[in-house]
């Protein structure tokens, strides 16, 4: 048997640069490319070994900041419809336990990464060593074991040999749509520069089929008989249909049906906005149209969705007696969620299969009237909130949308996260392609958007991207700035002040927190953020990490600025304070945030109970 020396981080990059992922006949690299910052538990032995192997093998991207390099490697994948990753190292210490939170992002959204994170000696040279976890009872446990729960899967590998069925193990999890998630493989770092005589066929060429399940013939009969006898059917498009890349296959679903498409926030964009049969966000963040169509649906049909409590409304959304589910997913256990009849299958392969089976059905046309005049009428909502009756007035954020909206193109890709602004776009935003709207709702993380503007961005060189921030998510992670400077990655960044957390602060009023804490402001005499707001000035902030910024005052300015940005070759920056208020339509439907029930003051008591109202609407679905 012919074998190669080398050392274990040698060998794991030379082994990842051979590892492919095939669907539909097109091949890609696995792991494209690896992000680092480098410690004294990685330097000398991924770091060597990037160094060693070459760019050729595998590139090298320079990170600010451990969370943000798993963001950007989240946003990478996402673009490439999971068929393609970013790794991601760090050292042992706080650069591994940085990395939790953007592990718990991919995993929560499905997306793969691959963490390697270096870990204290195998060999236990000394005890404690520095950056240790001294644990009583459990010798072996180290920060890293903080991975394992936001992990889809997670192995130590304390022996060379150890590191062939680790490393086959963690490709085989990262490139199956079922399991696939944060991978973690923490390396100690003396196993890191250990030597090895490695079969050479370890580094041979190895392709994983990215498989299209077809659905089970019985459950597909049982789905195809449910829908052809509903009366209210709706289609929920999840994240899956874009994952599947099956957005063509739901669009002559729906046209042969006459069924109406409810989006997620991860499946927004599946049909465009201006397809006859798209009605538009789903849930606390919907439209009108769509949350009506749910609450009278005699039949949902999801796709590629996990029912998350902003899609349900905690429970209160499907609310017509003797409603059904139908649930077309990749993944069983979400298959069957809302007890609904399973269709466990890809969703591209799946909504063929239905099609097939759905010959000749469609739906009545009063039910297409129906939803067709709801459609037309939000579209006027929509238009009033997005338009500017003033245009040298300060904008509202619906405005700034509105701005946006009429500079970019179908190819721009507008990113967001956290904060009101996914509620704004949800209910606002005009999808024109299938990856054009990239919100990251499944952990909702402030500090997301920049760096996976830059992961997009690598992985979709010729789309002006754009990442949405308000102040508060940008005082969180504007680290990757520099990131995206150094690289030439010429994204762009529409910065959103408001002096606070707006989204939080609503909430706070509604559920009777009276905006406690929300906003960035000076202390008052009586002890509350109430004061003047702070002189923080965040358009300077981003021209010193290199941006260039451009600054808006009015709507005209604004839409000037973002016609500038959207040409620029370099990272920009356009910065706008907005108006307060801002006529975005009230939630369409509940949401379930607890509230004290005991209190004495009376915006509590009041709002405790509205809250008692909304939670006797729920129900569980059996």
């Amino acid at each position: 048997m012919t074998t190669r020396r080398l050392t274990v981080a040698q060998a794991l990059v030379e082994f990842l640069a051979h590892q492919y992922t095939e669907r539909d006949g097109v091949r890609r690299r696995s792991i494209a490319a690896c992000w680092g910052i480098f410690g004294h538990g990685n330097v000398a032995g991924i770091g060597q070994a990037l160094l060693e192997t070459g760019p050729g093998a595998m590139p090298y991207l320079q990170g600010r900041n451990e969370q943000a390099m798993v963001h950007a490697a989240v946003g990478y994948a996402r673009q490439c419809d999971r068929l393609s990753a970013h790794a991601v190292t760090t050292s042992i210490g706080p650069g591994a336990t940085n990395l939790v939170t953007g592990a718990a992002l991919a995993t929560v959204n499905r997306l793969p990464v691959l963490l390697l994170p270096g870990d204290t000696f195998a060999t236990r040279p000394a005890d404690p060593v520095l950056q240790q976890l001294e644990a009583p009872g459990a010798g072996d446990v180290s920060v890293n074991d903080a991975l394992r729960p936001v992990s889809r899967w997670f192995d130590r590998v304390t022996r060379p040999e150890a590191l062939v069925p680790a490393a086959l193990q963690a490709v085989r999890v990262l490139t199956d749509p079922v399991e696939t998630g944060a991978v973690t493989l923490a390396l100690p770092q003396d196993v890191q520069a250990q030597g090895f005589d490695w079969p050479e066929e370890f580094f041979a060429d190895r392709v994983w089929r990215v498989r299209r399940p077809a659905p089970d013939p019985a459950e597909l009969a049982d789905a195809a008989r449910a829908i052809r006898t509903a009366r209210r059917p709706l289609i929920v498009a999840g994240g899956g249909v874009h994952h599947s890349e099956a957005e063509e296959s739901l669009r002559r679903l729906a046209e042969a049906t006459g069924i109406p498409v409810a989006s997620t926030q991860a499946g927004k964009g599946s049909l465009r906005h201006d397809h006859p049969a798209d009605v538009g966000g789903i849930g606390h963040t919907g439209t009108a149209v769509a949350d009506e169509l749910a609450r009278t649906a005699d039949l949902v049909i999801g796709v590629g969705t996990r029912y998350t409590d902003f899609t349900t409304a905690s429970g209160t959304l499907f609310a017509a007696l003797g409603v059904r589910f139908v649930n077309l997913n990749v993944t069983p256990a979400d298959a069957r969620k809302q007890c609904g009849l399973p269709l466990v299958a890809d969703a591209r392969t799946g909504l063929d299969a239905l099609a097939g089976a759905l010959a000749g059905f469609r739906v009545e046309p009063s039910y297409e009237a129906e939803y067709g005049a709801g459609k037309a009428s939000w579209e006027r909502v929509v238009a009033a909130a997005l338009e500017a009756p003033d245009p040298d007035a300060r904008p509202t954020q619906a405005q700034v949308v509105g701005a946006l909206d009429t500079v970019v193109g179908d190819e721009d890709v507008v990113i967001n996260a956290a904060g009101s602004l996914p509620g704004d776009l949800h209910k606002l935003w005009r999808a024109r392609s299938r990856r054009q709207y990239h919100l990251e709702y499944g952990y909702s993380c402030m500090g997301y958007e920049i760096p996976a503007a830059i992961g997009v961005k690598l992985a979709a060189p010729d789309r002006p991207v754009w990442a949405l921030v308000g102040d508060g998510t940008y005082l969180m992670m504007p680290t990757e700035i520099v990131t995206a400077v150094q690289e030439g990655v010429a994204v762009k960044l529409l910065l959103l002040q408001n002096h606070g957390y707006a989204s939080i602060g609503g909430l706070s009023e509604q559920t009777g927190g009276e905006r406690f804490g929300t906003a960035y402001r000076f202390r008052a005499t009586d002890g509350t953020y109430t004061g003047d707001p702070l002189p923080v000035d965040l358009a300077a902030n981003a021209a010193s990490l290199g941006m260039d910024v451009l600054r808006a005052t009015t709507v005209r300015e604004l839409t000037a600025a973002l016609t500038t940005a959207r040409a620029a070759d370099r990272p920009t920056c356009v910065y706008v304070e907005t108006a307060p208020g801002g006529g975005v339509p009230d939630a369409q439907a509940w949401w379930d945030v607890p509230v004290a029930e005991a209190a004495t003051r009376p915006a509590a008591i009041t709002a405790r109970q509205e809250y008692e109202r909304g939670v006797a609407e729920r129900r569980h679905h059996l």
